[in-house]
């Protein structure tokens, strides 16, 4: 049964005309670039196939082949469609190298070499497809699991596109007939499902990039942009049982900025948020890139290292004397920049509850020995079940005073 092939690029370049409205109007909808791109590239694609698939006889071999040219460039638009959906800068020279490379090939061959421009333009598209798949491989934030289909769509897409000319030079250099029906036939069939698998992805990946982006809100502090005290907890779960692995003790600092009610009280929430992204600040530029850090409370903060107690102390005093060093002022004067500090380690594997547990007992012991300093818990806990028995009666003393700003 042979398939007739203007039906089979009718049918593919409708859909692409539907899906790329689709795309345009969603990419406008939701202001993100990289699909207005892609839906631009669908109906620019649309159109040159439309008018190559019904104009071509009636205007001329050169009107034919200006219009692969645009169906180049739509190519070059897809491949920068996907570099703008991961944060990329678009590359305008490579997104017309394509027709460039095109026209030059058209300019520079016999009119009766079609066998050699086809393959050369088989070959933009499958550099093209190649780019794209590449682009969206180097994306480090997905898994190797989730990352397969959308490099499988365009490596597959590259690969149907050769494998036709590579055959037709190979078996059959005169058979002008295997050109004509089969590749033809078979781009046909493969633009249809290119078309629609694309789509597909394009929107499995939105998808995924709207569960990050919530994702992310849960598990981040809007004003700091440090971790919450629901993402420090996860994050440092995991550190944890990375370092138990690797046998390497943690530690773990409780930061309590000093009279942060006065300072709200004096200056005003807005002064107070600037304190908060102040501090912020200050305890991510002095953590080491494998440190992590959160806001768990209003103005308490918390900080998880893979060192030994005595490295944790040293970093302690670190932002503590940073932090001091950097005062504000406002209108109506200085704004006092001090914090205190609870140091508590453990050996690998240590739980973040008891390491938490002691490093805010010694944060205590700070604010009641005078403020802007650092504490060091005197013994390191084992597990939560023996930090509990054996602090149970300093813990329900410390329970029944009230927490010093």
């Amino acid at each position: 049964m042979s398939l007739d092939t203007s039906t089979l690029y009718t049918v593919a370049t409708m859909i692409a005309a539907l899906l790329g409205m689709m795309l345009l109007f969603f990419g406008l909808q939701e202001k993100i670039a990289a699909l207005k791109w892609w839906g631009s590239a669908y109906l620019i694609g649309a159109a040159s196939v439309a008018l190559w698939t019904f104009g071509s006889a009636r205007f001329g071999d050169m009107f034919a082949l200006a219009l692969n040219a645009v169906g180049f460039l739509t190519c070059g638009m897809v491949w920068n469609a996907s570099r703008l959906f991961h944060g990329r800068k678009p590359n305008f020279p490579g997104l017309v190298l394509g027709a460039l490379v095109w026209i030059a090939a058209v300019m520079t061959l016999a009119p009766g070499e079609g066998a050699m421009r086809m393959t050369i333009g088989a070959g933009i598209v499958a550099v093209y497809a190649a780019l794209t798949a590449t682009e969206l491989w180097t994306e480090r934030r997905r898994t190797l699991r989730q990352r397969w289909p959308s490099v499988a769509v365009p490596v597959l897409h590259g690969f149907v596109l050769m494998l036709p000319i590579l055959l037709g030079d190979l078996l059959h250099p005169h058979d002008r007939a295997f050109a004509d029906s089969i590749w033809v036939t078979m781009f046909a069939a493969e633009l249809f499902l290119y078309a629609v698998g694309t789509v597909f992805l394009i929107f499995m990946l939105v998808s995924e990039r709207a569960v990050t982006v919530h994702k992310n809100a849960a598990s981040v502090d809007p004003l700091t942009g440090m971790f919450n005290r629901r993402g420090f907890s996860e994050a440092c779960a995991r550190a944890i049982e990375r370092e138990a692995h690797a046998g390497r003790p943690v530690t773990a600092l409780i930061f309590d900025i000093d009279h942060f009610k006065s300072i709200n009280d004096r200056f005003g929430h807005p002064a107070g948020d600037e304190i908060l992204k102040l501090f912020s600040a200050v305890v991510v530029s002095n953590l080491r890139i494998s440190d992590l850090s959160g806001r768990i409370g209003g103005e308490e903060f918390a900080a998880l290292l893979p060192c030994p107690l005595e490295e944790g102390v040293i970093v302690a005093e670190r932002v503590r004397e940073a932090f001091e060093a950097s005062g504000i002022a406002c209108e109506e004067g200085p704004v006092d920049t001090t914090v205190s500090i609870g140091v508590a380690g453990g050996p690998a594997g240590t739980e973040l509850e008891v390491l938490l547990a002691a490093a805010d007992t010694a944060l205590y012991q700070a604010k009641r020995g005078g403020r802007n300093r650092v504490e060091a818990a005197e013994e390191l806990p084992l597990s939560l079940e023996h930090w509990r028995r054996k602090s149970a009666g300093s813990a329900r003393a410390v329970a029944g005073l009230p927490r010093l700003a």
